[in-house]
């Protein structure tokens, strides 16, 4: 069995940030491993769902870092090699080859895995899934024959996915279980405002619908059937439905697996020295005072920097304000905090334009707040504002000039 000082269990974007932090804090050749299930090296994933799938970037421009980044500092990427166990008291890594990898300090990064559809016609050609570089480029493959398509999901993954068929001049109509597309989030007025610009841009909705089946013609799909036999014609369906956290290897490890892998504020388990980080780390959030798990790129990135300090021995807790961003047609935006412990929202600007922010209040504090096309200070002010649990009068929020002037 080969042993190495630091192990990362998997090969997203927590190792790829985690290897480039290290390495610019003194990690020596050959002292860490990179087990990956995957068969590229670190990407980046938010293209995938954006430029990567219209196009615009390739598959070495999404890298997090290049081939010659590893090979230089001599780390040690397993491609291809999926874990099968977790040793604690053995401190080693039990391989579906058989092989063992033992680790003096480990990460785990397993990410998560989609939800797919579990109804019939589901193994159809031309039904899709959004996870990895393979998935985004086999829809590009399909889209490129495709006059008409279903996306099933109303989250960022379904907004962003419809947004880039629509732009390809495919017919595409979202089918969301909920009453507005991302409930999860937006407040209606935000549903509404994205609603009418998919719509002006030619994308039809399906709301408060439940699929029956796929139906299909020689193996392929060609209509998504609702309940109440509503058929959705599309040759291309793509199911952007949620994930789960991948964890079932460490089932028999002794880990504390509630929904995800329970760690502390410094993202350390209950057995010294073993992290997690990214998509499967149930974590204590030091700002909102509650466990969380997060399925976003900024988390990854931030928990993936912050293991590797801690495997080069600094100690400090996890203290870090959710973000997302978001692009879809010709917008962007950013959110901020963590929308659903609020009791009241402040908007500025225009809500039914392409320039406003939204604030959500606790108490009269700031604990989550979303901008498209607003003033720099408002952006660097969101996050601020967030950590430090600010307290503001909302009737200013929503009117003064300057955003500062909203505070008690």
């Amino acid at each position: 069995m080969k042993t190495f000082p630091y192990v990362i269990a998997g090969g997203g974007m927590v190792a790829g940030y985690a290897a480039k932090e290290m390495v610019e804090r003194g990690l020596k050749a050959g002292e860490l491993c990179i087990v990956s299930a995957d068969d590229s090296l670190p990407y980046e994933r938010p293209p995938l769902s954006k430029g990567f799938l219209a196009g615009k970037e390739t598959e070495d421009s999404i890298r997090i870092s290049p081939p010659e980044f590893y090979e230089s500092h001599e780390i040690d990427v397993r491609l291809r090699t999926r874990i099968d166990g977790l040793d604690t008291a053995g401190r080693f890594l039990h391989l579906e080859s058989g092989e063992e990898i033992g680790f003096g300090k480990l990460v785990l990064a397993t990410g998560a895995e989609v939800k797919t559809l579990e109804v019939p016609g589901s193994d159809l050609a031309g039904v899709c899934y959004l996870r990895s570089i393979d998935d985004s480029q086999r829809i590009r493959r399909e889209a490129a024959n495709a006059k008409r398509a279903a996306v099933i999901g109303g989250g960022f993954i379904g907004m962003e996915t419809a947004a880039v068929l629509a732009q390809k001049n495919i017919e595409v109509t979202m089918i969301i279980r909920e009453d507005r597309i991302w409930k999860q989030f937006f407040t209606p007025a935000m549903s509404e405002f994205f609603e009418h610009y998919y719509a002006v841009r030619g994308v039809r909705f399906a709301k408060e619908a439940k699929i029956a089946r796929i139906e299909g013609i020689a193996g392929e799909a060609s209509s998504v059937m609702l309940e109440g036999a509503q058929a959705v014609a599309a040759s291309l369906v793509i199911a952007g439905i949620g994930v789960r956290p991948v964890v079932e290897v460490f089932g028999r490890s002794g880990l504390d697996i509630p929904d995800g892998v329970a760690v502390n504020e410094y993202l350390e388990t209950a057995h010294a020295g073993i992290y997690a980080a990214g998509d499967i780390a149930n974590y204590e959030d030091m700002i909102f005072g509650k466990r969380r798990r997060v399925e976003h790129w900024d988390n990854a990135v931030s928990q993936g920097q912050h293991c590797a300090r801690a495997l080069m021995g600094e100690r400090a807790a996890f203290k870090h304000v959710p973000y997302f961003f978001s692009d879809v047609f010709d917008l962007s935006y950013e959110l901020w905090g963590d929308p659903g412990v609020a009791e009241e929202t402040v908007t500025r600007g225009d809500a039914h334009s392409t320039s406003f922010s939204v604030w959500w209040l606790s108490k009269g504090r700031v604990v989550a707040a979303f901008a498209m096309n607003r003033p720099d200070e408002e952006r660097e002010t969101a996050p601020q504002w967030i950590e430090a649990q600010r307290e503001v009068d909302p009737g200013r929020l929503s009117q003064a000039e300057k955003i500062a002037d909203a505070v008690k």
